[in-house]
């Protein structure tokens, strides 16, 4: 077999292959082998039917039709694999010349990664929000424990904003009660916006025993997203009290005796937030800052793969399970039909090139991916799926998802040398130092942006192999 390659654009080749018919021997072994299972000659056992006959009676055409389709995947990758092309998706094939007892000639075109070139990143500047937290910070972290802590008690008189009312809803859609529009004795805070628009101002004035109707559009259930007339029923209006701020309190809420230590631990957690949004905000302006410097082509088809992939996780996955269309989500983002298809393209195209150059930087760097890390990763992935480890272990190994698992550790290894590299400062003008942060953070930022572009390309890589 002889091979050639030309190269259409920076992410598509065609292969140009030539077969000695004595190559397809196998091939048209198989072939007769297989014919002779699936059909039958009156004179002649089943499978026992000679070559000539079968040429003879179902025509030599067929044979080689069955031959070509069993080898030509197989010279394919032959093709690919001496020209080390790192092919994506199936290949367009077109048999250019068939002479029988003399060669098979055959084209194929198909998208390849392109080859990128990554230049000298240890320039890259970045500034980065300074990690200060004010007393007015801890007040309010505070505060948002003393709420948790409040009691109730019932009151005769009418419900104000903070109370806290027990209600009977009944919702009704066009006059009519929806199966799943009634609910009891449920319990919501005046101004905590937690139910539905329009029950503060209807609520709001009345005693127990006190019904009010009101127009809102509900969020979920049968009729999600349509206007219903909501009558609500107030059955008990009770006022939240706080418990007084002191070490008393610090006891209750918390495992510290005085309220100062309690204060000093919620300044510590907050520091420790500020700086993981810090070393995020870190990762994200370097990646953008790389991307900027690496020419990076994207396979057309590729890319429309991407843009379908995010388009059905956004509506099938994550808006289904809201009870969401995408129109109505596109309506409470404000955005249009045309806004939101060129934002997902870009995603994509980020998402896309976020993948080649950090793989390309894990070739360059020489990254590898040890057991431990491997480990690590597939437990806060497990977490995030809200699946046990044993679980999430198990359906990655059930789909074949390892390698996947391995490109995004390694791609997160990759940004960190990168972000290590990199010159982050704060608002302040102080150097930030990022090395003793969890590289875990790290790779959060890399999979973000390659995660669904990485389900694609494997995808395509296995319709190849297919």
């Amino acid at each position: 077999m002889k091979s050639a390659v030309e190269n259409l654009n920076p992410t598509r080749v065609r292969l140009t292959v030539e077969v000695p018919f004595e190559e397809l021997k196998d091939s048209l072994d198989a072939a007769y082998k297989k014919i002779n299972q699936q059909v039958t000659v009156k004179g002649f056992r089943k499978g026992k039917i000679p070559a000539r006959v079968i040429d003879q009676r179902f025509g030599r055409g067929a044979v080689l039709e069955e031959a070509v389709n069993d080898a030509l995947p197989k010279f394919y990758t032959e093709a690919v694999n001496e020209a080390e092309l790192n092919v994506l998706g199936q290949p367009e094939v077109d048999i250019t010349e068939l002479k029988d007892g003399e060669t098979l000639n055959f084209t194929a075109e198909v998208d390849v990664r392109p080859a990128i070139e990554i230049p000298d990143y240890s320039g890259i500047e970045v500034e980065v929000d300074a990690v200060e937290v004010t007393d007015e910070d801890i007040e309010k972290s505070v505060e948002q424990l003393r709420e948790r802590f409040a009691s109730t008690s019932p009151v005769e008189r009418a419900a104000e904003d903070g109370d806290v009312v027990t209600v009977d809803l009944e919702a009704k859609v066009e006059g009519k009660v929806l199966e799943d529009g009634v609910a009891n004795g449920v319990s919501y805070t005046i101004g905590s916006g937690e139910l539905l628009d329009g029950i503060d101002d209807a609520v709001k004035g009345l005693e127990a025993g006190g019904e009010a109707t009101f127009t809102s559009e509900l969020k979920g259930g049968s009729a999600a997203g349509k206007e219903a007339e909501v009558t609500v029923k107030v059955t008990q209006v009770a006022k939240r009290e706080l418990p007084e701020l002191d070490d008393e309190f610090a006891q209750l809420a918390s495992e510290f005796d005085t309220l100062d230590e309690l204060k000093a631990d919620s300044r510590k957690r907050l520091e420790n937030m500020k700086q993981f949004d810090q070393a995020t905000q870190a990762q994200e302006r370097v990646l953008e800052k790389l991307l900027e410097l690496v020419e990076v082509p994207v396979p057309e088809k590729l890319l429309e793969d991407e843009i379908n992939t995010r388009k059905h996780n956004l509506e099938h996955h994550q808006l289904g399970q809201m009870g969401l269309t995408l129109d109505k989500y596109l309506e409470l983002q404000g955005k249009t039909a045309e806004e939101f298809e060129t934002e997902t393209r870009e995603a994509a195209v980020k998402g896309i090139k976020t993948q080649f150059v950090l793989d390309e930087l894990v070739k360059q760097e020489k990254l590898n991916v040890n057991q431990e890390e491997l480990t690590e990763h597939l437990m806060r992935r497990a977490a995030s799926s809200g699946m046990s480890p044993d679980q999430f272990a198990q359906a990655v190994v059930e789909q074949g998802q390892v390698p996947l698992l391995v490109g995004e550790v390694a791609r997160g290894k990759a940004l960190a040398v990168v972000v290590e590299a990199a010159t982050v400062k704060d608002t302040n003008g102080e150097i930030v130092d990022l090395s003793d942060e969890d590289e875990d953070e790290t790779e959060t930022e890399a999979e973000a942006g390659t995660e669904s572009a990485e389900t694609t390309e494997a995808a395509a890589e296995e319709k190849s192999e297919g």
